[in-house]
């Protein structure tokens, strides 16, 4: 029961909340990948988590309506017949609400004929019998009848946010008069959201008056002849109105309920179904609220990581690796890392029979201190880390080299589930072992409460480290077993695994830039950026701010009665891309300086984020992610090198900023031509489309011939254009719209097209269709090596979330092949060139290029082991193409 002294019964009208949440939080900001807007689960959510950690509720419930009428609508046809549709973003979105519900432990309840106000008020009903204390949170003011010396109304002022609490006394000083006379009063004013017209020229304070002088409703109807002036006249006008109003705004208290109020008590949450449908939402931070939201006082679903605690004597460290840490020892490491590089200040092991410590690498004697850097560096005392990039830096940096890692458990979790978006060791040990790590009161995550470290902050930062050494060495196995079930395992221990290793040596070499460059681009793009600004006020006539949407609506289709967009809760959308539509429909003068002054901005805050990414080597050493990307394609961060345009010569020459460091030749570019068109045509077999690899003419013409039936020589250069957009759309699932947005031609036109396209390329039709059909029945698709990626919408009800996975299925094959093959070229490019002696290096891998640095006199060998690795990574039935560039800059070597 918690903090308070009798049951506290929390009653929510989920039908109210979720609307307010919806219209609270902008729907274009709250939606995943698959399409599904989720702003009013996120908002309801958010306010539910608040709302049970505030109130401290012993039992809850939450109704909602169901479609269809009710007794009141049956009644009178015109009850709420005048509120506007749903919109369609809020489709599905209650059917959310009610997994969160189910996965929270929380009752909710529908009856059919009946609004979920009635369930509200039956459950209060039998709080008040009970003698409990209930709270109502709802955005329907008939909920203020229910108020009474044990029930209060949470009333939003705005949004889900800001609730009022509205007891006897709030009600009375608002209203004039007490709870259970606000239905009399409503029913005399009317209520414009039900569509109950009141009493024309009776407001709020004459209904009050009148209630309180004749003692309410049924006595002020008895004596309506006594009312005098206009109000008294109009008043027995509509006396019939009065009384359908208050038979129909009148809530039911006796529901034959499934589940009645003491039903509600509060469950334990179910964590894995949390982390379920908080993956599907793409939700973050929201699910630690959630879990936070569990009783302190409840008992515990699951038992704690433990450990044994030991301090070796000094001198004495390598005596216990040797007899503990052999085999699948967990490392958790404690200091900075980043950019390539950091410190390690301490590191927590923990064996796998449970022993545990934690060493300050500051104050090691000197033996034991080389006992750690020998069995870190040992291959055959194997370790597993979660996250182990960072740390495996941070080691280099401080002389300590790392071997024998056998797993990453943050990989391997991506594995299992690449469209997670978070790894959480936490989660991931709830989720696949059944155990908790206990965290205390805000505290560093420590062991459990049986340990007794004490207070001290460093003690239990100590403890902490060591019980999650200890979880990844317990999650590991667990991990690798699934893996293993699921014909992925390969792929950590041959891949992912290796390609961390070179991943790190790769952002601690960094690159070399001109920072000279940088500096004269922003100077360029700064100016480019006032210019157009300029230029866009003297069409337009006046000055406005180009980047507050709410301007450009007035300019775009007030000023300029442009054809209106989509329709957003902030009016008409001015994103890039329906302005970019707006630009192929109209070609305003305005919008192409709208456009010339957004696409400046973008180039100048690329120039500015890299200048300050320069590190004090003078190179730039992005960080690369593996477990971002649902089709298994690195990522790139701090600094993003994967977003600079390459597509307009002002993007290109950003690339002009990156250089070979003193002491190298130049860079070399090595780049994949066609590759994912090349593992279409592998997967599918189509005889045409290898025919045109295999014809060693330009592959988009020699396609276009096939599709327009003419001799390559007669293609023109718009055939080509098209059709390359239908190769290069293929791996992104395109459809006949996206294909005629690419090339600003009606829908129609772009269908006819796709159609002559699957004429000539029917095999690849075939192989597409069966790719979904396959996907649905088994959940997931697979890549050439086995990369699963699961796709449970793709059998959604909801037609847009359907769509957008049956795409996501289309394109997951084949880039996430392409993108191990480019990993696997990666792995034979490293070793080769080690194996080779060459001083040149590898530095950056953007898509489905590798950029090196070459020393001088190495280039023609460089070359041909690039070559050698790139094209031989998979054996295809088209052969894999190399494209190389070499100059003193990325641009310079572009090809």
């Amino acid at each position: 029961m918690g903090v308070n002294d009798r049951p506290r019964l929390l009653l929510i009208d989920g039908h109210s909340m979720a609307f307010r949440a919806f219209y609270a939080l902008p729907a274009e900001n709250f939606s995943t990948s698959t399409g599904q807007h989720t702003n009013a689960v996120y908002g309801f959510t958010s306010m539910l988590v608040n709302l049970l950690r505030d109130e401290r509720p012993t039992h809850v419930g939450v109704t909602f309506d169901l479609s269809g009428g009710t007794f009141r609508s049956e009644a009178y046809p015109e009850y709420k017949a005048t509120r506007s549709a749903t919109p369609p973003e809020f489709a599905g979105q209650i059917q959310l609400i009610e997994q969160v519900l189910d996965a929270m432990g929380i009752v909710h309840a529908s009856l059919t004929g009946y609004e979920g106000d009635d369930i509200l008020a039956t459950w209060t009903q039998q709080g008040d019998e009970l003698g409990w204390e209930s709270l109502v949170v709802s955005g329907d003011r008939d909920a203020f009848q229910l108020v009474d010396s044990n029930t209060t109304v949470l009333y939003p002022r705005k949004g889900v946010s800001d609730l009022v609490r509205m007891d006897a006394a709030a009600i009375e000083a608002k209203y004039g008069v007490p709870p259970q006379r606000y239905p009399e009063l409503a029913a005399l004013v009317g209520e414009t959201s039900d569509n109950l017209p009141g009493v024309p020229g009776v407001g709020p304070k004459t209904a009050a008056k009148w209630l309180s002088a004749y003692g309410g409703l049924d006595e002020l109807i008895g004596n309506a002849e006594q009312i005098k002036g206009k109000a008294g006249q109009s008043f027995r006008e509509h006396l019939d109105d009065v009384r359908r109003n208050r038979r129909l705004n009148g809530l039911v208290r006796d529901l034959p309920l499934e589940t009645a109020a003491e039903g509600l008590a509060r469950r334990p949450i179910d964590r894995e179904a949390v982390n379920e449908l908080f993956d599907a939402l793409e939700f973050r931070g929201l699910r630690d609220r959630v879990f936070a939201t569990d009783e302190p006082d409840a008992p515990a679903d699951a038992d704690s990581v433990t450990i044994t605690p030991v301090t070796p004597e000094p001198g004495a460290l390598g005596g216990w690796l040797a007899e503990h840490a052999r085999v699948g020892t967990g490392v958790e490491a404690s200091g900075h890392w980043g950019a390539g590089t950091g410190d390690v200040s301490h590191l927590a092991l923990a064996a796998s029979d449970g022993e545990a410590a934690r060493l300050d690498l500051g104050s090691l004697s000197a033996d034991d201190d080389n006992a750690l850097a020998a069995w870190l560096a040992d291959p055959s005392a194997t370790k597993v880390m979660h996250d182990a990039k960072g740390p495996m830096q941070a080691m280099s940096a401080r002389g300590l080299e790392l071997a024998g890692l056998v797993s990453d458990t943050q990989l391997a979790a991506y594995l299992l589930r690449p469209d997670q978006r978070r790894y959480e060791l936490e989660e991931l040990v709830g989720r696949h072992l059944g155990l908790t790590l206990d965290t205390g009161d805000g505290a560093p995550e420590q062991a459990q409460e049986t340990l007794d470290f004490g207070d001290d902050p460093d003690e239990r930062a100590g403890t902490a480290a060591m019980v999650r050494a200890r979880a990844v060495g317990q999650l590991a196995p667990a991990l690798d077993k699934a893996l293993e079930e699921t014909d992925q395992l390969g792929l950590l221990r041959e891949l992912e695994m290796p390609l961390q290793k070179v991943l790190a040596a790769m952002e601690r070499r960094g690159i070399g830039v001109d920072e000279g460059v940088f500096a004269d681009l922003h100077d360029e793009f700064d100016a480019t950026v006032q210019a157009a600004q300029a230029a866009a006020f003297e069409v337009i006539g006046r000055e406005i701010n180009l980047g507050s949407p709410k301007q450009l609506q007035g300019v775009l289709f007030d000023q300029l009665n442009m054809p209106r967009t989509k329709r957003t809760k902030s009016g008409y959308t001015t994103d890039a891309a329906a302005l970019e539509s707006l630009y192929l429909k109209t070609g305003h003068p305005f919008l192409k300086h709208l456009l010339a002054h957004r696409d400046s901005i973008k180039l100048r805050q690329i120039v500015d984020a890299l200048a300050k990414s320069v590190g004090d080597d003078g190179r730039i050493h992005t960080t690369y992610l593996q477990t971002v990307a649902g089709t298994g394609r690195l990522s790139s961060t701090e600094p993003n090198l994967q977003n600079i345009p390459i597509r307009t010569p002002e993007g290109r020459r950003i690339r002009d900023g990156f250089v070979a460091a003193k002491g190298y030749e130049g860079l070399m570019s090595a780049d994949y031509s066609q590759i994912e068109m090349r593992v279409m045509a592998d997967a599918s077999g189509d005889e045409a489309l290898i025919e045109a690899f295999a014809s060693g003419i330009d592959f988009h013409t020699v396609t276009a011939s096939h599709v327009f039936g003419v001799p390559v020589e007669s293609i023109t250069p718009d055939q080509r254009s098209s059709v390359k957009q239908m190769n290069y759309g293929l791996a992104y699932g395109l459809s006949a719209y996206g294909l005629s947005s690419r090339l600003g031609v009606p829908v129609p036109t772009a269908r006819e097209l796709m159609e002559e396209y699957f004429k000539t390329f029917g095999a690849v039709r075939d192989y597409l269709a069966d790719i979904v059909v396959q996907a649905r029945k088994q959940g997931y698709t697979q890549t050439m090596m086995g990369r699963r990626r699961y796709l449970p919408d793709l059998n959604s009800a909801n037609r847009q979330r359907r769509e957008m996975a049956e795409r996501m299925a289309l394109n997951a094959p084949i880039q996430g092949t392409a993108a191990d093959i480019i990993k696997v070229a990666m792995l034979a490019v490293e070793q080769a060139l080690a194996r080779a002696g060459l001083s040149s290096r590898m530095l950056l891998q953007i898509h489905d290029e590798l950029v090196l640095e070459v020393a001088p006199g190495e280039r023609e060998q460089v070359q041909d082991i690039v070559a050698d690795a790139m094209t031989h990574a998979v054996e295809l039935k088209v052969p894999l193409s190399v494209s190389f560039g070499y100059g003193r800059s990325w641009n310079d070597a572009a090809h």
